[in-house]
């Protein structure tokens, strides 16, 4: 059974939203949501070498924006597994003519899409019901001399959070504005 999916690009170039295609039948559905060869088609980094979960029991918890310096940069593909996230990246890209841009994607268990982030974007969400889980894969492994983060309510970016932010841990709450920063990522 050959599935399929589709590849629909965000206003942000480079990064795209992944809908895979369900294949019916009376036990339910099949579909596949990684495939090295369509990935390469689409010009998308498909080597992946770690997988994350994270588990968030209240709603209004944010986690972000997070990202990792070159020569750590790393692209992730991230998925909804339990519950329901508000998915944002932001283009920290120097050069880019969206730089500073930021796109939010619903990613839920039940739609099944995912977001490929690229390399020089911050990362961040917001969880929408209690009980939430995500699921992310990464290009590169987890350094923390490479590992920053841009603060999610930067007046920069402009973020429209859709809930009050409940649960936040400190880190990202103290994380500095990007003209304080470092002012964006070459690339």
């Amino acid at each position: 059974m050959d599935t399929k999916m589709r590849f629909l690009e965000t206003p942000l170039r480079g990064a795209f939203v992944i809908d895979p295609e369900r294949i019916a039948d009376e036990r339910g559905f099949f579909a596949r949501v990684f495939c090295r060869r369509a990935f390469q088609e689409h010009g998308l980094k498909p080597d992946l070498v770690q997988c994350n979960i994270s588990f968030n029991p209240r709603k209004g918890t944010l986690r972000g924006m997070h990202f990792q310096m070159p020569p750590r940069a790393e692209v992730k593909l991230v998925r909804c597994t339990a519950g329901a996230i508000y998915d944002v990246i932001i283009d920290l890209r120097r050069g880019s003519p969206t730089f500073k841009q930021w796109f939010a994607q619903d990613l839920t268990c039940d739609n099944r899409l995912s977001l490929y982030i690229p390399e020089g974007f911050a990362h961040g969400y917001q969880t929408l019901v209690d009980d939430t889980e995500v699921f992310y894969q990464h290009s590169e492994f987890y350094s923390p001399d490479d590992a920053r983060g841009v603060r999610f309510d930067d007046p920069a970016f402009n973020i429209a959070w859709p809930l009050p932010v409940d649960v936040i841990s400190s880190r990202d709450r103290r994380y500095p504005l990007l003209d304080k920063t470092f002012g964006g990522i070459d690339g």
